[in-house]
């Protein structure tokens, strides 16, 4: 009998058309270079978790505490994720049961507001200045149900001005503040947010899912010393499997537990759990240490990079592992320098920057981020040459024999850093 049942032939012979779309995706990251600073590779081990027969299992409820039974494996890797994840962040909670980023951020206001409660006012920043769909865009249930008051970032600094954040704190008396955001590069002063929250009586919230992986490998200012509550996505620079985790200080453990289980979900993915766990535990190992440090160093040369080649980079510069560029100076906006970086193999996405005069469908920016290249090795000299080919493609989009010889060097460099070798 095999320990492990999980078999690819199998899968070919019973659907081959799932069976190459999955090898085609694989070619597709071995060969393309991935700059989405949402994105990066599991390791082998997360992989096979994912790939488990934990995925067969029902677990509603929490370890110790199940409506189901036989639930005595999915509970020791339930609590393995739990137990590291306390560790891994000095948290005195852990809840690793959500499914996404939005669901845990959803079950934060189920927590602690109540929809369309005029008194359940959340401070957050405003989507075109780097906030996310689910810090109260009206197209998102956040803002469908919930009051937001949005700040925004310093027009000629493009960073944020906590002195506007405190006074709009003082004005409108929000029950939630929030920071942590999805198109943010600088560092986030966790200190002074948690002063501000005091002063009027609110809760803190971090949104750490950009970043995390970073806390991790302590190369970015934790928020979970200052923070009430912190949510975090696991599959970005933690490189874990597609999820969710949310901590928080204990005396709000009951509530979170609640919103989590039965307020948004029901019965967990107990395989998904299984692979958190694993990357937790990848995640305290030195070598992770240098990986965090690499993503930084290599966003700070990639952002260097790009101005040599004419780009104006938002802020200045980044202290993380995304960079926010203006494309507008070499001639394009931020459509048409997606479609152009994906011809010849290169995979980042089009943004808005802070006060964009175009609209989000064309925007002015670009957002690249460094996590997926630091987990193949690339350094500071390979960022400067990927600063060379995304220049060169911006500056002649219609040249084909730019393009060609970009897509080669795209090609080569992938070659030399081969990603499941």
């Amino acid at each position: 009998m095999r320990e492990y049942p999980a078999d690819w032939e199998a899968l070919k012979a019973a659907d081959p058309e799932v069976a190459d779309a999955i090898a085609n995706e694989l070619q597709r990251e071995r060969t393309n270079l991935r700059l989405i600073a949402s994105e990066n590779y599991a390791s082998p081990a997360v992989l096979a978790a994912l790939g488990s027969t934990m995925t067969d299992k029902y677990a509603e409820g929490y370890p110790g505490r199940r409506y189901y039974g036989g639930c005595e494996f999915v509970d020791v890797t339930e609590q393995l994720a739990i137990d590291r994840a306390k560790e891994l962040f000095g948290a005195e909670h852990a809840n690793v049961q959500p499914h996404a980023g939005a669901q845990a951020n959803l079950a934060v206001f189920g927590a602690f507001l109540e929809p369309n409660d005029p008194d359940s006012k959340v401070l957050g920043m405003e989507l075109a200045h780097g906030g996310h769909l689910t810090h109260g865009s009206p197209v998102n249930v956040s803002g469908m149900w919930f009051e937001f008051i949005g700040y925004r970032v310093d027009e000629d600094t493009e960073q944020l001005d906590m002195d506007e954040v405190e006074d709009l704190a003082k004005e409108h008396r929000p029950k939630i503040i929030l920071a942590g955001y999805t198109a943010y590069p600088r560092a986030i002063d966790f200190a002074a947010f948690r002063t501000i929250a005091d002063e009027v009586g609110a809760l803190l919230w971090v949104d750490a899912s950009h970043f995390i992986g970073l806390v991790a490998g302590g190369a970015y200012p934790s928020p979970v010393p200052h923070a009430d509550v912190v949510t975090f996505t696991t599959h970005k620079a933690l490189r874990g499997p597609r999820g969710a985790m949310i901590v928080c200080k204990e005396e709000h453990a009951k509530a979170i537990d609640k919103a989590v289980f039965p307020m948004m979900q029901g019965g967990p993915l107990e395989h998904v759990i299984a692979a958190k766990a694993v990357a937790l535990k990848e995640a305290m190992q030195p070598a992770f240490r240098d990986y965090a440090d690499r993503v930084v160093r290599d966003a700070r040369a990639l952002a260097a990079g790009l101005a040599d080649e004419g780009l104006r980079v938002i802020s200045g510069g980044t202290d993380s592992h995304l960079i926010l560029a203006d494309v507008r100076p070499v001639g394009t906006d931020g459509k048409a320098a997606e479609a152009v970086c994906d011809e010849v193999g290169i995979a980042l996405n089009k943004n808005q920057i802070p006060y964009d005069p175009n609209p989000p469908s064309s925007p002015s920016g670009i957002r690249v981020g460094t996590p997926g290249p630091a987990t193949l090795g690339m350094d500071e000299a390979e960022m400067g040459e990927v600063a060379s080919i995304i220049g060169d493609v911006l500056k002649h989009p219609d040249d084909g024999s730019v393009k060609e010889k970009s897509g080669e060097r795209v090609r080569d460099l992938m070659e030399r850093f081969p990603l499941y070798p």
